[in-house]
């Protein structure tokens, strides 16, 4: 049996998404153990020209959320970027993960062939699924929840590989 186009993305989505989750709480339980306030985190970034922490968590909900919509042609939720506390952006990742919870295999299953235009600054983009998929919302939605993990890492929570990949 082929995989399906619903198996290579919404169980990624959320499984990564869980992991997400589950980094946070570990830096919430690192800041208390420091005595250190926990929304530090959420502006602490690798370095001067990259997002901070609350704006990887953002980019990685919406590359999964906009995903989703767009291989089952539904509209995409829209979610305000106003997120300032660890506890707000784990709401956040529910709200994502509940909305692909709300997609079916039926709603992207034949989607490989499906025009997904994505409007970018420079203009628009012409993908089919299967390249939309696999050659910009996988890897530019692995590239935020791995920029994430990166600035925990950075700032000291005890996180190794194993939490990026969760339970295996």
């Amino acid at each position: 049996m082929s995989l399906t186009m619903y198996e290579a993305s919404i169980p990624v989505f959320i499984r990564y998404l869980g992991n997400l989750s589950a980094l946070l709480e570990k830096a919430e339980a690192h800041a208390k153990e420091l005595s250190f306030d926990p929304a530090n985190f959420v502006e602490s970034r690798l370095i001067a020209d990259m997002d901070p922490l609350r704006s990887q968590i953002q980019r990685a909900s919406d590359s999964a959320k906009g995903c989703g919509a767009r291989l089952a042609g539904v509209d995409i939720p829209s979610f305000p970027d106003t997120e300032k506390t660890l506890s707000e952006l784990q709401e956040r990742i529910t709200k994502t993960v509940d909305f692909l919870k709300s997609i079916k295999p039926a709603d992207i299953d034949g989607s490989a062939d499906r025009e997904v235009i994505l409007k970018m600054r420079r203009g628009p983009v012409n993908f089919t699924g299967r390249s939309y998929l696999f050659n910009f919302a996988l890897p530019n939605f692995l590239f935020h929840v791995t920029t994430a993990y990166a600035i925990l890492r950075a700032n000291g929570v005890k996180i190794g590989k194993l939490d990026y990949l969760g339970g295996l």
